[in-house]
């Protein structure tokens, strides 16, 4: 083929990847091009050679970047500071790519380009940069419309408030006199315009509730270079001991073995354990026996544990709605946190998360330990190491990629680590948490209900507000599922109400945990009225219950009816053509919810289940909640001010069902719908460990740099009052002092009229603070002291007497050090002088002093005892008579933090 070709002599310096050197291109023959097809590719030899030459841009001109990490990795390794581009990217193929390529390459050194040529005819500009330092301070609007608009969407000018004001309530009059004319003309364009302006005011609303989970991709570091012969280089990223723990029905499969390279392959040392997860599990429920398995893996030194465990996904022999790996990977996060490691624990799945459209599949069971683990996250964060979903090939690329996130990959903007990542054949990607605003983008189509709508849960505090939308919207039939059926309270009001708004209205009880009872109710709805649209807004709320109370029989009975009911549904109506299928999941599932953890990954199902649909060409949506409001448990005394504190805002009902027919409109798959206050929000969220998720919120970033600038205000002044009233006192002084101001400041936060009940010795857990009063306590110690404290110092310093410790060494760092050095310098003068008593000269004087010293000894350790509890602790206190009032309203409101992630 090459026979007839005569290469010629270019004047560019042609390097070849057949040699791995300069090569003259009158020897491109067809001999070169021969062995060009049957050797390997020596790529890094020409970067290399390039280097070596002097050159240090290198640009990828291809559809998408494959080699410019690898001329990156080679020039890190020569010590080479290179530059490389890529030139369009995936999905980013237009113009706006391509200049933000050359745009980048201008900004790291890149000679030669020629802007006028490119802004030519824009009326585009050069400006000067100003002669004064950067004082890197943010000023761009992140988000335009928050910006310019009131909380409740209307114009911020006052005096557009009051014209748009009139508008909606239809107020000729004042309409008329603001336009300065007269009412006839306005009196036929007034209804309108008053409903457009509420439907308008609607979808802002509603779009500034809606977020949605996206993958950012990421550089994984050295782990993804490679040798000359195209190995993988073995760059330690790992040390210390590693336990890989493999279910013992995936003991074969393929990442089986490449997670073992890629710890041993990257610098540590492994101990690979095989685990029947079923077994563990049955003892666990029984006895702890699989929880005491675990914990007997954990020896002194292990640097981390890496689980497969939930790869699993085959259902639990005691409890068939619960995958064994889900419930073995819970026995092994309550293993790690009672049995004091400092390992970090790292959950792997396969088909847990979807990333785009290019993902082969999910798997909705592997799902759940993704709800499950940004749970054990907040409870637990010195535990956690992340959350990993692997490719279906295990291959050297992606066991390095393994390596990279095991070894720990930095988050933006100081936001920690990240830990929920997927690694995929294009390299490694982060969940992060964005905007949704559908602004104005039309919908795919109009949702008209007809036929019969299906709603489980209907009869139940959100279901029945569905169900009057769908009655007053065309739905000719509504059939309700509930535990109780036509029992539940308020079923008969409700049936009468919906017949009124013109609907046929069928309330049965349905266990939707049972196959038979799903089926036999699908096959129930009557032809004249076939099924449409389902519904499935079934559940049972989780009490407020740790991850390490929590067992695979609470999993079973949590998502029972949530999980299992949408599996039933999809499996019996299958291909069946529904104009919606809507399952409603919850914001405990996205991005955490402490307390909560059965809850989370029974949701995290919901989500992934609609995905599942949607591949095989089933319609289904599935809608995060947030708080709905008007009723419910947001019905109860306190519960809106308990929530708000936090954050998380009740969202009305109409314009929550508003979104819901948005999403089924917009034909998407997931949707996080949610009213956050992300500035209260954050600081509980974050006090103990950062959140990469959240880290493209711009709330977030605002809320968290605020706190951070606003921790440096005001410090001098109140720290130097305090350390002048501090001076005059001896250190036990000043250690009673600030336990004093701690619980001071402790029952302020908490509400308590004085400080009886802050014991302390007692920890602040126990006393009842969770993240967002933690960071209360942070704020109000920070204004008192001056002093910079961390937002998890309360956790840190887990009980009164231990804050107050630790203030004092920051406040007066040297105070200890010299009352103990005083304290040492009389010991040895008292040495001293007792080397002068030795023998039988002054037995009386030696008992004086022998008793002196006892005495002495006494008072050392009754003050240390003292400090240790605190004032205000009582070694045997009286029993509370409000105990049991307090405990019911507790319940109650660690109930609704299902929704928060703040407890």
């Amino acid at each position: 083929m090459f026979a007839d070709v005569r290469p010629v002599r270019g004047r560019v310096p042609f390097y070849s990847t057949v040699s791995g050197g300069v090569c003259e291109t009158t020897e491109l023959t067809a001999g070169y091009w021969f062995e060009n097809a049957r050797r390997p590719v020596d790529f890094e030899g020409a970067v290399r050679a390039l280097l070596a030459d002097g050159y240090r841009f290198f640009v990828e001109c291809s559809a998408h970047p494959v080699l410019v990490m690898g001329i990156d990795a080679t020039s890190e390794d020569a010590g080479t500071d290179a530059v490389a581009l890529g030139s369009l990217r995936r999905d980013e193929g237009g113009a706006a790519r391509f200049l933000t390529s050359v745009a980048e390459g201008h900004v790291r050194g890149l000679p030669g380009i020629d802007w006028r040529g490119v802004f030519a005819g824009t009326g585009a500009a050069r400006v000067e940069l100003p002669t004064y330092p950067f004082q890197r301070r943010r000023y761009w609007l992140d988000d335009l419309a928050a910006s310019v608009t009131d909380e409740d969407g209307s114009a911020a000018d006052p005096a557009e408030a009051e014209f748009w004001d009139a508008v909606e309530r239809g107020d000729l009059d004042g309409v008329a006199a603001e336009l300065e004319v007269g009412t006839d003309p306005l009196g036929a364009v007034l209804p309108a315009l008053s409903a457009w302006r509420r439907r308008r005011r609607e979808r802002s609303q509603v779009d500034r509730w809606r977020y949605r989970t996206v993958w950012r991709p990421l550089e994984a570091g050295s782990a993804t270079r490679s040798s000359s012969d195209g190995a993988l280089a073995t760059t330690p990223v790992l040390t210390g001991r590693w336990l890989l723990l493999i279910p013992a029905d995936l003991a074969a499969d393929p990442w089986a073995d490449a997670a073992e390279r890629a710890l041993t392959g990257h610098g540590a040392e492994v101990e690979r354990v095989t685990i029947d997860t079923a077994d563990t599990m049955n003892a666990a429920d029984a006895s702890d026996g699989g929880r005491d398995r675990f914990a007997g893996l954990l020896r002194d030194g292990t640097a981390g544990v890496l689980s497969l465990l939930a790869l699993d996904d085959a259902p639990h022999p005691g409890h068939p709605a619960v995958p064994a790996g889900l419930a073995a990977q819970l026995a092994l996060a309550r293993a790690m946190a009672g049995s004091g490691t400092r390992a970090r624990l790292w959950a792997a799945t396969r088909g847990g998360v979807l990333t785009g459209r290019s993902d082969p599949r999910t798997s909705p069971g592997q799902a759940q330990t993704w709800g499950l683990g940004r749970v054990v996250a907040l409870e637990e964060p010195a535990l956690w190491g992340g959350l990993v979903d692997l490719p279906d090939t295990a291959d050297d690329a992606a066991a390095a990629r393994l390596a990279a996130v095991l070894g720990g990959l930095p988050a933006p903007d100081g936001h920690g680590q990240e830990d929920q990542l997927a690694i995929r054949p294009d390299g490694v990607h982060a969940a992060r948490l964005v905007r949704a605003p559908l602004g104005d983008e039309p919908a795919r189509r109009a949702w008209q209900p007809g036929g019969t709508v299906l709603i489980t849960g209907g009869t139940g505090g959100i279901g029945s507000k569905v169900a009057r939308w769908f009655a007053g919207n065309g739905a000719r039939h509504l059939l309700l599922t509930g535990r109780r059926g036509p029992g539940a309270p308020g079923a008969a009001e409700l049936r009468a109400e919906l017949e009124q708004l013109g609907a046929q209205v069928t309330i049965t009880a349905c266990d939707m945990a049972d196959r038979d009872a799903v089926a036999a109710l699908v096959a129930a709805v009557p032809q004249e009225h076939p099924l449409t649209a389902v519904v499935h807004a079934a559940g049972v709320p989780q009490g407020y219950t740790p991850f390490t109370d929590t067992t695979a029989g609470d999993l079973a009975e949590v998502t029972a009816g949530k999980v299992a009911g949408a599996a039933h549904l999809d499996d019996v109506l299958a291909d069946t053509p529904l104009d919606a299928f809507v399952l409603f999941s919850s914001n405990a599932a996205v991005w955490g919810s402490g307390g909560q953890a059965a809850y989370a990954a029974g949701n995290a199902y919901l989500d992934a289940l609609a995905a599942r649909r949607r591949a095989l060409g089933r319609t289904a949506t599935s809608l995060a909640w947030g708080a709905w409001g008007g009723g419910g448990m947001m019905a109860a005394e306190g519960a809106a001010e308990y929530m708000g504190r936090r954050g998380v805002l009740e969202m009305a009902p109409e314009p929550a069902t508003a979104a819901m027919v948005q999403a089924v409109e917009h034909d998407e798959t997931t949707v996080a719908v949610a009213d956050v206050e992300w500035g209260r929000f954050v600081l509980g969220f974050t006090a103990r460990r950062p959140s990469p998720l959240l880290a493209e919120i711009p709330e977030v970033r605002a809320a968290l740099r605020e706190d951070a600038e606003e921790q440096d205000a005001g410090q001098d002044t109140a720290r130097a009052a305090l350390t002048a009233r501090l001076a005059g006192m001896t250190g036990h002084e000043r250690l009673r002092t600030l336990m004093e101001l701690v619980r001071e400041e402790a029952a302020a936060v908490l509400r308590h009229d004085g400080t009886d009940g802050i014991q302390g010795g007692r920890a602040f857990k126990e006393l009842g603070f969770d993240s967002l009063t933690a960071v209360e306590l942070r704020n109000r110690l920070k204004a008192a002291t001056g002093l910079r404290l961390s937002a998890a110092v309360v956790f840190d310093h887990p009980t009164p007497a231990a804050l107050a410790a630790h203030l004092r060494g920051l406040l007066v760092a040297d105070d200890a050090q010299k009352e103990t050095g005083a304290a040492m310098d009389g010991l040895k003068a008292l040495e001293d002088s007792a080397a002068a008593l030795a023998g039988d000269r002054d037995a009386d004087g030696r008992a004086r002093i022998v008793e002196r010293l006892e005495a002495l000894l006494w008072k050392l350790r009754d003050n240390g005892a003292e400090a240790e509890s605190g004032p205000g602790d009582d070694a045997d206190p009286a029993p509370d008579t409000d105990d049991l009032a307090a405990a019911t309203a507790e319940d109650m409101f660690d109930l609704l933090d299902r929704e928060l992630g703040t407890a």
